[in-house]
């Protein structure tokens, strides 16, 4: 790493295996999907669960934008395990939150404040460990960032296939419960290691401009790809059960399955980055995602498994745009790289918040159905399409 020692097994251990971690943190909470809208559990409407998220996103986007900030002041190993922190007390309130899910306004509480710590969490934690892996192995950053990813995709794969087991035991709960092992062991695990960055990258923007004109087309791929992922992250399980008539555990398959392809196309990219370089990747990624919302939204009913083959294309559709926004965005602004970071997270959040609290509305005020509103985020795929062009074209020049 730059103005630092090279980092140490540890080290590197403890970054990547944060990436599983966060992914099955982060997708805890849309993988019960169907249990917090059942009303044998906690009984929300859709725009309840929808405004479950809120706090979530306005979290992760402030800390995602002060955690330069932070890094400068305290350092990257203390975000960082503020982040795994914050991911513990998100756990630790899901659990309490099922000891009161009988009285509905205290469970709901505890949910709101839960996916506010899930929201500190993954600002504070994300853009930290993309930082990490690009300096951990600067001449192959893309990569790097890339395998990080690729693992933060596992996690988020394997939340909603941990669900459906812990479902299928009568103990949906046992989710949170392993995930606040895995928080608090990691952090245990990073007590000892150094885990810094070099001081130029830890350095915040500048004073009156923090972001140069060419930062804001990658915060605008960030935005238009966090509606699109989170119209399949968040609402693929509701979907599934409501429009499409699967039970929960074919629900929770749905999910995993687009998680999946989602963590497998990462890892397919990284390996045939020499063959298919992520330029080409992320000019034809877009396009999947695009035909996977116009396929979605003329789904018949009743037809759960052609559901979870457009979750699967969707998923395979999404898998290495993030990572390649920020791998980009940090070469091209290699100055700031650590704000370039956290400020993609951002975007990216306000994104999420936006289709996770969207449908409710759109659904109660609009009256559109499902089908409809995922046929309408048509249109952010196509605007996704022409902002990585723009980004190709600039990375060209």
């Amino acid at each position: 790493m730059s103005d630092s020692p090279s980092p140490t097994r540890a080290e590197i251990a403890a970054v990547y295996a944060a990436g599983v971690v966060q992914g099955i943190a982060l997708v805890t909470f849309p993988a019960a999907g169907a249990i917090f809208t059942s009303p044998a559990h906690y009984g929300l409407t859709n725009t309840q669960y929808g405004v479950m998220f809120v706090p979530q996103a306005v979290m992760a986007i402030v800390s995602s934008l002060l955690g330069p900030s932070l890094t400068h002041r305290l350092g990257a190993r203390a975000v960082f395990q503020c982040g795994l922190v914050a991911n513990l007390l998100a756990m630790l309130l899901l659990i309490a939150s099922q000891s009161v899910v009988d009285n509905h306004p205290l469970a709901y509480a505890a949910l709101l404040v839960a996916t506010t710590s899930m929201g500190l969490a993954f600002g504070l934690t994300v853009p930290t460990i993309n930082t990490f892996a690009a300096e951990f192995f600067p001449a192959k950053a893309d990569r790097a960032v890339l395998a990080l990813n690729t693992l933060l995709g596992l996690g988020t794969a394997l939340a909603p296939a941990f669900v459906a087991v812990f479902i299928g035991l009568g103990i949906w709960w046992g989710l949170p419960i392993l995930v606040a092992v895995l928080a608090g062991g990691l952090l245990a695990f990073t007590v000892p290691l150094k885990l810094e960055i070099g001081a130029a990258t830890a350095k915040p923007g500048g004073e009156k401009t923090p972001f140069p004109p060419r930062f804001w087309i990658f915060a605008a791929a960030a935005f238009l790809y966090g509606i699109c992922e989170t119209m399949n992250g968040n609402w693929a399980s509701i979907y599934m059960s409501g429009n499409l008539r699967a039970d929960p555990a074919t629900a929770a398959l749905a999910l995993t399955v687009f998680w999946g392809a989602v963590t497998g196309g990462r890892l397919i990219f990284a390996g045939i980055d020499r063959w298919f370089p992520g330029s080409l990747a992320f000019i034809f990624l877009p396009f999947l995602i695009t035909a996977a919302f116009v396929i979605t939204s003329f789904l018949p009913g009743h037809s759960p498994a052609n559901g979870i083959a457009a979750f699967a294309l969707a998923g395979f559709g999404c898998s290495a745009m993030l990572p390649l926004i920020i791998s980009f965005g940090q070469k091209q602004m290699a100055a700031i790289s650590a704000s370039v970071a956290g400020g993609v997270i951002a975007f990216y959040q306000l994104g999420y918040g936006v289709a996770a609290f969207g449908v409710g509305p759109l659904e109660n005020l609009a009256g559109l159905n499902l089908d409809r509103i995922f046929g309408g985020t048509t249109l952010a795929a196509a605007g996704l399409v022409a902002t990585t062009l723009v980004i190709i074209r600039t990375r060209r020049t």
